[in-house]
């Protein structure tokens, strides 16, 4: 006896949302937009301004990253240690905004001067607290939307196999007792190893 699953056709192709459909586009006017306002420094001031901008942003970023990182290793050092010695800990109040840093000093390290004014809005404090709230709410929200549990994509993932094959059958059992309640018939061979 079979269930009743669907087998998905291989045509049917998920459709891809809006973000992922114009994000190339995105990318290729942001990289024209970097060397246009480059190109625009560059004949305001001199090519040499210029490289002092891309290689002071360059420092400026790999500094706030180690930072950033170093704040984050102490703790998780510090929640490490609280565990070891039984206390439970309040929250994370040592590590807030430690990937936002990381992440403005990402952009400060790309070349480009728009990249380095978001990186350097990216490690103002209440810029990092209000986006840090806004990222929580939104993440809270898709978890609401999210239909199924666990155990639902559990399911899904074992019957739908990589190659996209679908696997149905039943398991028949020929046990004279039932399962659990078997009664020992002596002795057993040893092991082979």
């Amino acid at each position: 006896m079979t269930t009743g699953a669907s087998i998905p056709s291989s045509s049917a192709r998920p459709r891809r949302s809006r973000l992922l459909r114009f994000l190339p586009l995105g990318i290729a006017a942001w990289l024209v937009l970097e060397i246009w306002l480059l190109t625009v420094v560059a004949g305001a001031a001199s090519g040499f301004a210029v490289f002092v901008l891309l290689v002071a942003g360059l420092l400026l970023g790999s500094v706030v990253i180690k930072r950033a990182g170093r704040r984050a290793f102490r703790a998780l050092s510090e929640t490490l240690q609280q565990q070891q010695n039984g206390a439970l800990s309040e929250g994370r109040t040592n590590s807030e905004g430690n990937g936002l840093m990381m992440l403005g000093g990402l952009l400060l390290m790309l070349p480009g001067l728009i990249s380095d004014a978001l990186g350097l809005l990216l490690l103002v404090p209440p810029v990092q607290k209000a986006l840090s709230r806004y990222a929580e709410r939104t993440f809270e929200r898709k978890v609401r939307e999210a239909t199924g549990t666990f155990g639902d994509a559990f399911q899904q993932a074992r019957i739908h196999r990589p190659d996209g094959k679908v696997v149905q059958g039943e398991v028949i059992r020929d046990d004279d007792a039932p399962r659990g309640r078997r009664e020992d018939t002596g002795s057993r061979p040893p092991l082979a190893g």
